[in-house]
């Protein structure tokens, strides 16, 4: 199977949420490839599964804590070492 063909099933695979019927086939088929890259991608999938396959497969996410974080931390860094927590608390309420 070619890398893109491979790239194309795990997409899928993420979008459908379908980890569990699919992944440690679509795994053994990219430690069997000829890419490198694709062998060590597996490599480091196989080594946490089961975090992968409930990434897959369950509904939930931490994508709206990971967005705030990327949100408060331009902010915290041009506040570093100017002024004290509570100016920084009204520039974070002020840009929310």
């Amino acid at each position: 199977m070619s890398a893109f063909a491979l790239g194309q099933s795990f997409a899928r695979m993420l979008r459908v949420r379908r980890g569990e019927q699919g992944l440690s086939p679509w795994l053994k088929t990219a430690a069997r490839s000829g890419v490198a890259e694709l062998r060590r991608f597996a490599s480091s999938l196989w080594r946490d599964y089961r975090a992968v396959e409930a990434a897959m497969t369950l509904p939930w996410s931490n994508g709206q804590v990971e967005g705030q974080v990327n949100r408060l931390k331009p902010i915290k860094r041009s506040m570093y070492g100017r002024a004290n927590f509570d100016l920084l608390r009204l520039r974070v309420l002020h840009n929310g």
